[in-house]
């Protein structure tokens, strides 16, 4: 299995969380979207990541991937039995994926720091105040209200726990972190899920990526012992997606 996609994207950490709980074998072409050649984006039209290519089958939204994973591989569940759990876990994914996506990824993440390294340029820095200020604090207002006091969601470790703690992950690489005064519950929840083994494993990888060079980051990966992929579909220059700037 091939998954395409920087190891730094909350959405690709996702995925990637989720093979590592179900055992699953795959290799990574670490690039970030706005980098990818034609084929990248024949694969996934919307230039977005991560992109999953098992056999014949091409994936490209987190979400369905994860469902994929959980269908075809059943074991070490990614939703808990009760219906009405399920329903609730799904609805928690979606959340993540796309309210701390607006705010946590293209509110503060890409602003302060994808903006200036790809494009050269300051980000929108009315965005980001506007975010910490108002947006942040609402989402979590409302987390604090749904994770529980101890464990996890459903009591095991599933898709819901880990839609919405790869998020902090990267707000933590912009230095934003929860008020544990303000927020006691989330704060536990974030720091519990984020130290799981299989975060913690992507942790390493993903501090290489930031840090080196892109010369000797692929190297400097496969020393760390990442699976990548024998090819990239990864080029020098990069390239504006159609859904966002």
């Amino acid at each position: 299995m091939r998954i395409i996609g920087s190891f730094v994207s909350p959405y690709v950490r996702k995925v990637l969380v989720a093979l590592e709980i179900k055992g699953i074998d795959y290799e990574v072409d670490p690039i970030t979207p706005f980098f990818g050649d034609d084929e990248f984006e024949r694969l996934s039209p919307l230039r977005r990541i991560p992109v999953m290519v098992d056999g014949g089958l091409v994936l490209t939204d987190s979400s369905v991937i994860c469902a994929y994973l959980d269908e075809a591989w059943p074991e070490e569940p990614l939703l808990p039995d009760d219906v009405k759990d399920r329903a609730r876990a799904r609805w928690l994914e979606e959340f993540a994926d796309t309210r701390l996506g607006d705010i946590f990824i293209w509110g503060l993440f890409y602003p302060r720091f994808v903006h200036p390294l790809v494009w050269g340029k300051p980000g929108d820095q009315a965005r980001i105040e506007k975010s910490l200020s108002t947006d942040i604090p609402t989402a979590l207002d409302y987390l604090e209200g749904e994770v529980p006091a101890s464990g996890f969601l459903f009591g095991h470790f599933g898709i819901a726990d880990i839609s919405i703690a790869s998020f902090f992950r990267n707000a933590a690489y912009v230095d934003f972190e929860v008020d544990e005064n303000l927020w006691p519950k989330t704060a536990r929840y974030v720091r519990d899920a984020l130290a799981h083994p299989a975060f913690e494993k992507l942790r390493r990888l993903e501090a290489i990526q930031l840090g080196t060079s892109i010369a000797g980051r692929r190297q400097a990966l496969l020393d760390a012992g990442a699976r990548l992929t024998a090819e990239s579909l990864g080029q020098r220059e990069p390239r504006r997606g159609i859904m966002r700037l």
